[in-house]
């Protein structure tokens, strides 16, 4: 068995009518994240450095936007069929630490159940799920209120 660390970021402009889902929790706001699936970079961000990690390729390659069959689909779901491939290659997952990065909306009252619905999706344990949130401090692309982006950092023995 041996130990491997992956890291993963995304990144989606914000935009008018569409839902904002981040962590698989919809978030009342007045923009949404614009792309192919739900556009929960959360979700994103922990399946790439999952998929690193466990030298899986990454969600580009796994759920291409160009597949109509991905379109709107809960990144929720796709974090699911990532657990299959990862419990297919024996992999299990140790942590994920995360962080939103957004000027707008207070994540605060969302990340709980952001936390439990990426450990549902991974049948892991809720405490071995961390998600934080900061600000940009109003500058850069996030600062401004034109997109969200998050970070994840995971480890995971195999």
């Amino acid at each position: 068995m041996g130990l491997r660390v992956g890291l993963g970021y995304d990144v989606h402009r914000l935009t008018e009518n569409r839902e904002l889902i981040l962590g698989g929790v919809s978030i009342p706001y007045e923009k949404g994240l614009l792309g192919h699936s739900d556009a929960d970079v959360l979700i994103h961000a922990i399946m790439d450095a999952l998929l690193g990690a466990g030298k899986m390729g990454d969600i580009g390659k796994l759920f291409p936007d160009t597949d109509p069959r991905y379109k709107g689909i809960s990144s929720i779901k796709l974090l699911k069929h990532v657990k299959k491939k990862m419990d297919a290659k024996g992999v299990k997952v140790i942590n994920i630490d995360s962080i939103i990065v957004a000027q707008r909306p207070k994540m605060r009252p969302y990340i709980d159940d952001m936390e439990n619905n990426i450990a549902e999706a991974l049948d892991i344990d809720v405490d071995c799920v961390n998600v934080k949130a900061t600000t940009e401090e109003e500058l850069g692309f996030t600062g401004s209120g034109e997109g969200i982006s998050a970070k994840a950092v995971c480890l995971i023995e195999f």
